[in-house]
């Protein structure tokens, strides 16, 4: 049987599904680490879910221990053992995200450095990457594919749309540009893309 205040913030106007939404912590504050060898466990842990780069890593560890010095160390071993690599992470990043996601490499350096990788290490992800990849291929496979689930006629409204969606994907200007007006046939004005 349920409490009675239970019973009152079910009937009540008070009782809304956001109301029991956040009636208790969905993401608690993992528990706190102390030795060495815990807080290596946990940043395995981790790393058995995804990748991570090392900016990451770190950040993930500062949740679980105050202890600057033990994250230094454990980030070391980590580095010494080959599990995390921002050369590597970078390079898997790119690839998964411009052939699988089919995104441009203005997205990807950006998405890469909002992990905190180095400047050095998404130029060199990001050439490897465009030799595997064709961007224009890529981009007129994205409008073909848009153009297709349009329906009605393709005004410029519909056009720079389309525009400002690859913008986004972060493919260059110039090569959307190409790309529209072969497919389309008409002049494609530059347009600024909204702010996100």
């Amino acid at each position: 049987m349920l409490p009675v205040l239970s019973l009152f913030f079910l009937f009540s106007p008070l009782a809304t599904r956001h109301f029991f939404l956040y009636a208790s912590p969905m993401f608690p504050k993992p528990r706190q680490i102390d030795t060495e060898s815990a807080l290596y466990d946990a940043a395995i842990k981790i790393l058995m879910r995804r990748a991570h780069s090392v900016h990451e890593m770190k950040k993930a560890l500062i949740r679980r221990t105050a202890d600057a010095d033990l994250i230094q160390k454990v980030l070391a071993r980590l580095k010494q053992n080959g599990y995390i690599d921002d050369a590597r992470y970078a390079k898997q990043f790119a690839r998964q995200r411009t052939e699988g996601r089919k995104q441009g490499k203005f997205r990807v350096a950006r998405d890469l450095r909002a992990r905190g990788v180095p400047d050095r290490h998404i130029e060199a992800a990001l050439e490897e990457a465009a030799q595997n990849t064709d961007e224009a291929a890529v981009v007129r496979q994205r409008i073909e594919r848009k153009l297709r689930a349009s329906r009605g006629e393709i005004d410029d409204r519909k056009l720079a749309s389309l525009y400002r969606s690859l913008l986004r994907a972060g493919f260059s200007a110039d090569v959307i540009r190409r790309q529209l007006k072969s497919l389309t046939r008409e002049d494609i004005a530059d347009v600024e893309p909204e702010p996100d």
